[in-house]
């Protein structure tokens, strides 16, 4: 646990299941007061809600489509207005889209997944960055991007593009507000043990586990754990870095077959 997390506010967008519901969760054990934003699964975000507050922490869940940016610019201000500041800001919401070869991928398909894993992001770290900037605080910024920001995906062109675009919008973003002391770094998860991962059972999830060298797939709580070291004083000297929590994925010589 990180002491100086608590009563800090968070904004943790796409919360109400996987990581972003991990993330906003052990925030929650953190203490902080976190908003869990979702845009189509209320169920959710209120079962996020209810974990973060039977841990100690106060939470409200507001729903925003990241890739609006008036959506976005009301969830930062709802935030504001409920808990008095805006301390981190979790870019997390995100999607794959459908798999097609390039040429095959009709444009509103690419559209779709740049608006919300890329763009969105911008808005969301643009709208917090005015406000901490505008204050001179001392915030931090982080991005869940994945690993197909290092290893192209096959058949997934705009989500592979959307994540390494991640990486530099972190990295532009960090140097860039690094003087403010405004801190941006992301992480890049591998295979997680997510919803949008359980279809992957005999042969598939054999072939998925030879290119992790741990032979497992990752659990939403460690990526959780690694977001609340970095958003704590523990990462201070931490700014426009990917961490990696992959088991090892974007070591192994295999994960192109």
């Amino acid at each position: 646990m990180y002491s100086d997390l608590k009563g800090k506010t968070a904004i943790v967008t796409g919360s109400s299941k996987g990581i972003g519901k991990a993330v906003a969760e052990r925030f929650g054990k953190e203490k902080m007061n976190v908003v869990v934003n979702y845009h189509s699964d209320p169920g959710g975000a209120r079962e996020a809600v209810d974990n973060i507050q039977a841990a100690g922490g106060n939470a409200l869940a507001i729903e925003a489509d990241v890739s609006s940016e008036e959506d976005v610019k009301k969830l930062i201000n709802s935030a504001v207005e409920h808990f008095g500041s805006l301390d981190v800001m979790v870019n997390n919401s995100g999607f794959n889209g459908a798999g097609a070869f390039p040429h095959e991928l009709e444009l509103d398909e690419w559209q779709k997944v740049i608006d919300v894993n890329l763009t969105g992001a911008f808005l969301c770290a643009r709208e917090a960055l005015k406000y901490m900037a505008d204050r001179r605080m001392k915030g931090s910024i982080l991005n869940i991007s994945s690993v197909h920001q290092q290893i192209p995906r096959p058949k997934n062109v705009h989500y592979s593009a959307s994540k390494g675009g991640m990486k530099l919008l972190t990295e532009t973003l960090a140097l860039d507000y690094a003087d403010k002391g405004i801190r941006v770094n992301a992480i890049a998860p591998g295979t997680i043990a997510t919803e949008s991962n359980e279809d992957l059972e005999g042969s598939r999830k054999s072939e998925q586990l030879k290119k992790i060298p741990m032979n497992e797939f990752g659990e939403p709580e460690q990526v959780a754990s690694a977001a609340a070291w970095l958003v704590s004083q523990e990462a201070a000297y931490v700014t426009g870095a990917t961490l990696f929590v992959d088991g090892g994925m974007t070591l192994y010589p295999s994960q192109l077959e």
